[in-house]
């Protein structure tokens, strides 16, 4: 029964980290998208998350029967319910990217961003996909002292985040109101993003230690 329990654990596990494997593609062609006007690669972004969210109630009605059927204590149930509570952030990850995608079909054929925000939006992609592969690795293989590192990632989103405000709220700023709140938007989901990577790896750690990490 133990060796049965661990083996549906592990199932488990690959399943959230497949997840999140999914949620970093996203964020990766969402970027694209919205870098290049890509429209049909917008739509392929938001035809996937669908996926993304049957993943996540996939994930949950496994977990419940664990919980049902086996009744974890201590470390096993904490993994069982991390994974309830991880699913659901890394699903959100999802929708931010599709979100972002969205930005990028609403405003076709037009680019969303105009030149001098490109290489800020391209490093926001690069760091939030990694931050989502990251997870992937933390679920496969947690560790103490992931939370931190997370941490300090999501704290250079909020910095460009920040600076990409100030810049369209500037009085430099030529390019309009509705192109700013379309900026404003974009940049908010990938600051969103991060949020939830960082969420994931403190309630990863919790499962691993048993301290939730501040």
């Amino acid at each position: 029964m133990r060796e049965g329990f661990q083996s549906d654990l592990g199932d488990l596990s690959a399943s959230l980290a497949r997840m999140c494997d999914a949620a970093a593609t996203a964020m990766r062609q969402a970027t694209q998208a919205l870098l290049t006007a890509d429209l049909a690669l917008a739509e392929q972004v938001l035809a996937a998350d669908a996926d993304l969210d049957r993943q996540r109630v996939e994930c949950e009605t496994n977990a419940y029967s664990l919980l049902a059927l086996q009744s974890p204590v201590a470390g096993d149930l904490r993994n069982v319910l991390a994974v309830v509570y991880c699913a659901e952030k890394v699903e959100r990850m999802g929708d931010l990217a599709a979100h972002i995608a969205d930005t990028t079909r609403y405003s076709h054929p037009d680019r969303v961003l105009p030149s001098g925000l490109e290489p800020m939006f391209t490093e926001l992609g690069e760091i939030t996909s990694r931050m989502a592969d990251r997870v992937a690795g933390l679920v496969r293989s947690a560790a103490p002292g992931d939370f931190a590192e997370l941490r300090g990632t999501d704290e250079t989103v909020d910095s460009l985040h920040a600076r990409i405000l100030a810049i369209i709220t500037g009085e430099e700023w030529q390019h309009g109101q509705r192109p700013a709140v379309a900026i404003a938007l974009a940049a908010r989901f990938y600051e969103r993003f991060a949020d939830q990577a960082v969420s994931v790896a403190r309630r990863l750690e919790f499962a691993a230690t048993g301290t939730l990490p501040k």
